[in-house]
């Protein structure tokens, strides 16, 4: 009796344990969401990805952003770095031993990679035909489709799409107004470009002035996957010149950290047409109070 007692005592003080370690996971969880569901039903509207799915896998993946992946590479979905992943890299044990992940500067540039990801991959290209408010099926298909070795990830998903009631945002971002398309801008090159905002990709860009995928990479001097635009970037959605026009500045001082190519998408110039103007071979680092021809 008194043995039964004592292990009734002990499931008790366990379960008293759990209490709030549950309640600070979903604490946790709950900041999770209120700080990603916006550029989750975002990506809803640009890439056709169900919010709820968005969020179900970051909080899985990352732990609710607490995971060593999400702290030190702001990585929430666990993308290893894959043949074509040209950025900056951890590595981490998974699978195997000191596997390659994808390292971000952000957590929002983990969400935008996350969503080209999906979109950019054959293997998962079925899921984009299913209904968007049909998560479950979007659960099984990430499984199918292997992006988890877990078998039990599809069902893992569903339940904290429920349990935190993530499928709410699915019909948010539905009912939502797209933001009007802003009218392209013109500055002293006389090419039309935007200034990239909080979360804006080539892809979005791209997709949002008709422009084909490979062709704003190319137009923006950039190889697809190695860098995405940050906010205030210039983007150009037509092709750049040889050279500048008579009206812009015939030269340039190199500044404290200023690329070839930063100073290239300044002027509204062909980066390669940049080395060729100033004889530089294309590995060449611009030095400090250098002067670059313009034309």
């Amino acid at each position: 009796m008194k043995k039964t007692l004592l292990t009734i005592a002990a499931c008790v003080l366990a379960g008293a344990a759990v209490q709030p370690a549950r309640a600070e996971a979903a604490s946790q969880y709950a900041a999770y969401i209120d700080r990603y569901k916006d550029i989750a039903m975002r990506d809803m509207n640009d890439f056709g990805i169900p919010a709820s799915i968005t969020l179900a896998q970051g909080i899985l993946e990352s732990g609710g952003g607490q995971s060593e992946l999400a702290v030190r590479a702001n990585n929430h979905f666990g993308i290893k770095c894959h043949s074509d992943w040209q950025g900056a890299v951890m590595y981490h044990d998974d699978d195997r031993s000191q596997e390659c992940f994808r390292k971000y500067d952000t957590p929002e540039e983990s969400f935008n990679d996350h969503a080209l990801f999906l979109k950019s991959k054959a293997r998962y290209s079925f899921l984009f035909e299913l209904d968007k408010l049909d998560y479950k099926a979007w659960a099984r298909g990430l499984k199918q489709a292997g992006y988890a070795t877990d078998p039990t990830y599809a069902s893992r998903l569903t339940d904290l799409i429920e349990n935190h009631r993530l499928a709410q945002y699915d019909t948010l971002a539905l009912r939502q107004p797209l933001a009007p398309k802003a009218v392209p801008e013109r500055n002293e090159t006389g090419l039309k470009h935007v200034t990239a905002g909080p979360y804006d990709t080539y892809y979005v860009l791209g997709k949002r002035y008709h422009i084909p995928f490979n062709l704003i990479y190319r137009y923006n001097d950039v190889v697809k996957g190695s860098r995405e635009p940050k906010p205030g970037d210039v983007v150009y959605l037509q092709k750049k010149r040889k050279k500048v026009l008579d009206s812009q500045p015939a030269v340039h001082v190199v500044a404290r950290g200023e690329s070839m190519h930063a100073i290239a998408q300044r002027y509204g110039i062909q980066v390669h047409w940049l080395y060729n103007l100033n004889n530089m071979p294309y590995t060449a680092v611009p030095s400090v109070g250098q002067t670059l021809k313009l034309r």
